[in-house]
């Protein structure tokens, strides 16, 4: 289920597919699409290479942080405010695991994960520098 899509994401199926007996915490993380005096979002990426790092991430996090499961959704295409943007989910048998996990998850996608965000403004289009080198 990693990777980027033009679907809206259901955060609850993704929720779903990380408990099983082992696991005593789901914890999740939702970036949304906020208004900033921005009217409408585009997201693009070099899907394959965003894809594959997005799983390097993901693979990364449950080793070092001894997750059951972890999933990274980054939705791609034209959103408007209040959509979301990406949601992260980890599970694991305790809570500070499943916390750790999200947030480098998280963190390592904004520096790492090759997708480039265009904002639409009343005053004009621009896109966003952002934090890591595929950005």
């Amino acid at each position: 289920m990693t990777g980027t899509t033009q679907s809206v994401v259901t955060l609850e199926d993704l929720v779903d597919s990380l408990i099983t007996r082992e696991v005593g915490a789901v914890v999740t993380f939702t970036g949304v699409v906020r208004d900033d005096d921005i009217e409408l979002m585009e997201l693009e990426s070099f899907r394959e290479v965003a894809d594959a790092e997005l799983t390097a991430i993901r693979n990364e996090a449950i080793v070092q942080f001894g997750l059951v499961r972890a999933e990274v959704l980054h939705r791609l295409g034209r959103l408007a405010v209040g959509e979301k943007i990406v949601v992260v989910a980890c599970s694991a048998g305790h809570r500070e695991q499943a916390f750790a996990g999200c947030r480098y998850i998280i963190e390592e996608l904004k520096k790492r994960a090759p997708i480039w965000k265009k904002e639409f403004r009343k005053t004009g289009e621009s896109w966003v520098k952002g934090e890591g080198m595929g950005r």
